[in-house]
């Protein structure tokens, strides 16, 4: 019997028991990158706790323009000496704190650029996460590819498993023929549940990113892995990078409060003055050395530490030297973005001819060949291990293909983290 009569009846017979198996799976939401994305900006929980930071060094800036508080205070006098008959009397005072040198103005401009600082880090924390999330969609993406690969080389072998088993019932082939085929084909059922449990886990972590908190309803991708090429220079990237990629905003917002935190150091050793005033009301005396009628006493004063702990200049020293510790930190910075930038842009490279090479005749020739093969053992001109090594060798150059693919999308989404772009 001619093999190609089979074909059609045995596709459906095998495609019915590999999308019985999809249909176990969760429901699938389908989305596009930048509908990923989106819903990971919204929906991600760590980014949503770190934008508390910034809330958190706005309310800052409030507290550091509060003023000290005054202080009221009370007492009652009685005096003991009954016999004396000496009056008996109530004060009231009230006191505060004028600062000097500039403290709260230090404050808020301190408060102020630690927001700034907050804001860069979570700039940066957004661009790592997009990113990952983007890595993330496209190794569901390639899961999906392979998952696919594996469905269809499958059928392509249960094909000639099952028209082989009665050919040899036919008597046109040996035993041994049949049982290689049959053999080849469900070994390759064996890897299809491996396949469609490592595309379900891809697509679990795609849900962790968009903040799912179960998996009944699974993300499913639906992009490729096209509008990859990017027209790029090595130093604008770097020169980009190093100007507005986010942490090295963050590194120089760190200088600045660094800065600051010396400015509020010096207004802290100024001398604060402290005013006071306060009102006695005394009773009446009747004893007979020293009559004294009802009488109210007012008072007023001021006071001043004596700023001893001034000798000491720890915390000017400490000011000081986060000050040089924060330049060494954005030169740090600055350096490891030229670095990320360089190891990303030639990576980026060798993944793109990588899928060029692919492109421009690999996978074309492979198959060819399997083709070639296949119509070969039809007519009985080839034997099956030829057929079978045709189609591993195939299936091998699809697989380094996607995988190649899957490499060049994630070398691209890496070189835009470390250049501060993005357009995926």
């Amino acid at each position: 019997m001619n093999l190609k009569y089979l074909i059609p009846v045995l596709s459906m017979l095998s495609l019915t028991r590999v999308y019985a198996q999809k249909n176990t799976l969760p429901a699938v939401s389908e989305m596009s990158m930048q509908q990923y994305l989106n819903l990971v900006g919204r929906e991600n929980i760590g980014y949503a706790a770190q934008k508390y930071d910034v809330s958190i060094a706005e309310a800052g800036i409030e507290i550091a323009r509060v003023f000290p508080d005054p202080e009221f205070s009370t007492g009652v006098f009685d005096n003991q000496q009954k016999k004396l008959k000496l009056g008996q009397g109530v004060s009231f005072g009230l006191s505060t704190t004028l600062e000097l040198g500039g403290k709260r103005t230090a404050r808020i401009a301190l408060a102020k650029s630690e927001t700034e600082l907050n804001k860069a880090v979570l700039l940066d924390y957004l661009r790592n996460l997009r990113a990952d999330a983007a890595i993330a969609y496209y190794n569901a993406v390639e899961q999906q590819y392979l998952l696919r690969l594996q469905q269809q080389s499958y059928l392509i072998v249960k094909q000639i498993a099952d028209a082989d088993s009665i050919r040899y019932q036919l008597g046109s082939i040996s035993q041994t023929d049949a049982r290689q085929s049959k053999l080849e084909a469900n070994n390759l059922l064996s890897g299809i549940d491996q396949y469609e449990a490592n595309w379900q886990n891809a697509r679990l972590v795609m849900g962790t990113f968009a903040g799912k908190k179960n998996p009944d309803t699974l993300i499913c991708p639906v992009a490729n892995f096209e509008n990859l090429t990017r027209t790029l220079n090595l130093e604008s990237l770097i020169e980009q990078a190093q100007h507005s990629r986010a942490d090295a905003i963050a590194a120089t917002n760190s200088k600045t409060v660094a800065d600051k935190g010396l400015a509020l150091v010096k207004a802290n050793r100024v001398t604060d003055l402290g005013i006071n005033a306060g009102l006695q009301f005394n009773g009446v005396s009747i004893n007979e050395i020293a009559p004294t009628p009802y009488h109210k006493t007012v008072n007023v004063g001021i006071s001043f530490p004596l700023k001893f702990s001034n000798r000491y200049k720890g915390d000017l020293k400490a000011a000081r030297f986060t000050i040089q510790q924060a330049g060494l930190r954005y030169e740090s910075v600055l350096q490891q973005i030229r670095s990320e930038v360089a190891q990303a842009y030639f990576s980026y490279l060798a993944a793109q001819k990588q899928v060029v090479r692919y492109q421009n005749g690999l996978l074309s020739e492979g198959k060819k060949v399997l083709d070639a093969k296949i119509y070969s053992y039809k007519r009985g001109e080839t034997s099956l291990l030829e057929v079978l090594i045709a189609r591993r060798i195939y299936s091998d150059t699809q697989q380094a293909y996607y995988s190649a693919q899957a490499n060049y999308a994630r070398a691209c989404v890496e070189l835009e983290r470390a250049a501060g772009i993005w357009d995926i």
